[in-house]
């Protein structure tokens, strides 16, 4: 049996960055990635797929590992960086999308998230389990925003 545990997720912050130098560092996923936490592994696929390998949770005998992939197109005119899921890899869907706005001085972000991750457990567990996915899900999304924030020189 499995669980699985859908997460929608978005952010909106303003960093001291030209949104230029924003787009440059989240268009290059492996550059971009390079700012989230407990990633094991990711592996470049071909034509804008890459594959996520986290790191695993839980104890040696009982752990979780989300392994996903996603198709990313970058689009520098519209500002926006979005990635689809990849189906039949690994045991999450994982899609979303940047959007990137020059303001004076400074850019606008935006950050949207939408995932279904599937864990190997029991579907009593799942009023258990869901929020504690839910939960690590999020606070990883969030250190990976506060870690890109700090390289863009701070928040406006």
């Amino acid at each position: 049996m499995a669980i699985t545990v859908d997460i929608d997720l978005g952010y909106e912050f303003a960093v001291k960055a030209s949104a230029s130098d924003v787009f440059d560092v989240l268009s290059d996923v492996p550059t971009s990635v390079s700012h989230f936490p407990k990633v094991d592994k990711l592996t470049d696929l071909g034509d804008g797929v890459y594959q996520w390998e986290m790191e695993k949770v839980g104890t040696a005998q009982v752990n979780i590992q989300t392994v996903y992939a996603s198709k990313y197109v970058s689009n520098r005119a519209k500002g926006t960086v979005v990635w689809t899921p990849v189906k039949g890899v690994g045991n999450s869907q994982v899609g979303g999308d940047w959007t990137i706005k020059d303001k004076k001085g400074h850019a606008a972000v935006t950050l949207a998230i939408q995932a279904q991750v599937t864990v190997p457990l029991p579907g009593l567990m799942k009023m258990v389990v869901s929020p504690v996915v839910e939960g690590e899900f999020e606070k990883l999304v969030e250190k990976y925003v506060d870690n890109l924030i700090k390289r863009f020189g701070g928040e406006v």
